[in-house]
């Protein structure tokens, strides 16, 4: 990485990003921003990337979601806090149904950007700069919030540490200690699912009080009173990801300090773009979206340039193909992952592959197209004789009405009801913990599977 510097992009090609007008602005505030402390640490990274080598190779499994864009004006404690609860729910059910550690990765603390279809909407004959997240421009229909302004960053930035602050919090003070499993549940998740993980929580209370009466308690153990969560972000505003890269006292090396983990989407993974360029010299895991345009060779070039070391965990293939396709286009790519001797995890993303406009309008996500994806994802590696290491999803804590279907059964005339995101729909506290009841369901025949081999 020694021809690498952190303001290198900027000599090449740039996509999905804004034009700012005022350039002293933005210099100002890059500067500003660079004088403050990270957000994140390299000791931090590197235990993270350590754990998706051990997802790589199965021994544990990569549960990361959280919120499609973050918001200012949603911003708040009970948000963050109900989104921490059901990663741990989701963590607890494919934990007890896979049987392996769970590398919990929330979408927060610097999802503010969003790669956009177009770069104009056009809203009764008025056209005007598309939005593309609180930290460049405002979600109001107007010519003035939708005008790119950097000080924005700023205002991210002080959310991202807030939120962080919190997640802390909750993960080390008591709250995220398994003891509490009963109180994760959130009053809303009702029905088949909340039987079932309450369920789960009941054997996991027997095993705990079993394990209190032979003495070993969340005092003695450490592990069952808090947990790790990390954070990550696409990194799309690559202004706000240089301002706050850093070099690791401990290893003299580059380190994204906006987020534990960043990935680069399908619309920005030009080999020779910007966004790769700036990915390659941080030490940080990067995640790479893998949609169906996703050629052999540029999947060559991306390993090689994100990964040189081919170091394990470094690396996370992120699929998002679509309901009906993951055959088409999954196990072409994961033939050249073999033929390269590449170490990547693959992660399933089946919410970007599976966006459509309903008949009323508002654009959603049919929960089973995504229950359909994650479950061709799964028998593609089977067949392979591949690791399904992980899934990404975007979701909330919020009783929210943005995907159709589930156990609650949502139809096209309930998302107006509670439809609240700026950006993509979002499956809710009852549909997340659904889907990781089907996750786990397929870690545990996937585990059955593999003992009965080791066995004959």
């Amino acid at each position: 990485m020694g021809d690498w510097q952190k303001s290198g992009w900027r000599a090449k090609p740039r996509v999905q990003m804004p034009d700012y007008p005022d350039a002293a602005a933005l210099q100002a505030v890059e500067a500003q921003l660079a004088k403050y402390p990270p957000l994140v640490f390299a000791g931090e990274a590197r235990r993270l990337k350590k754990a998706l080598g051990r997802a790589a190779r199965g021994e544990a499994f990569l549960l990361q979601g959280g919120d499609c864009a973050e918001s200012f004006a949603e911003f708040g404690a009970d948000n963050i806090r109900d989104t921490f609860k059901v990663l741990l729910q989701m963590a607890m059910v494919l934990t007890y149904g896979a049987k392996v550690p769970v590398v919990k990765v929330g979408r927060m603390a610097g999802q503010f950007a969003k790669p956009r279809s177009s770069s104009v909407e056009t809203m009764a004959g008025q056209t005007l700069p598309a939005y593309r997240g609180d930290i460049i421009n405002g979600f109001d229909f107007t010519p003035a919030a939708r005008i790119p302004d950097p000080a924005r960053m700023l205002q991210a930035y002080t959310q991202a540490a807030a939120t962080l602050n919190l997640v802390r919090a909750f993960s080390t003070g008591g709250f995220a200690d398994i003891h509490r499993v009963h109180a994760w549940t959130l009053g809303f998740t009702d029905g088949e699912e909340a039987a079932r993980y309450r369920d789960i929580a009941n054997r996991i209370q027997d095993s705990l009080d079993f394990m209190a009466a032979a003495g070993l308690t969340g005092e003695t153990n450490h592990e069952l009173s808090t947990v790790e969560v990390y954070t990550s972000h696409e990194a799309l505003l690559l202004e706000y990801e240089e301002a706050l890269c850093r070099i690791d006292s401990t290893t003299g090396l580059p380190v994204a300090g906006s987020g534990h983990m960043i990935w680069i989407g399908d619309r920005t993974r030009q080999p020779d773009g910007a966004h790769v360029e700036f990915a390659r010299g941080v030490q940080n895991p990067i995640g790479l979206k893998c949609g169906p345009t996703t050629t052999a060779e540029d999947l060559r070039v991306l390993m090689a340039k994100l990964n040189p070391k081919n170091e394990p965990g470094r690396l996370t293939l992120i699929a998002r193909f679509g309901a009906g396709t993951v055959g088409d286009h999954l196990p072409r790519l994961l033939r050249v992952v073999r033929e390269e001797g590449a170490e990547v995890l693959w992660s399933c993303d089946p919410m970007h592959g599976n966006t459509i406009k309903s008949a009323s309008g508002y654009k959603t996500r049919p929960f089973d197209s995504v229950l359909r994806e994650v479950q061709e994802f799964f028998g593609v590696h089977n067949a392979e004789g591949t690791v399904p290491g992980g899934v990404h999803f975007e979701m909330t804590g919020q009783d929210v009405t943005e995907c159709t279907g589930g156990v609650r059964a949502v139809t096209d005339e309930d998302l107006s009801s509670r439809y609240h995101t700026a950006c993509d729909p979002r499956l809710n506290a009852s549909q997340a913990l659904e889907l990781a009841f089907l996750v786990a369901e397929e870690l545990g025949r996937r585990r059955v599977g593999r003992a009965a081999v080791a066995t004959a």
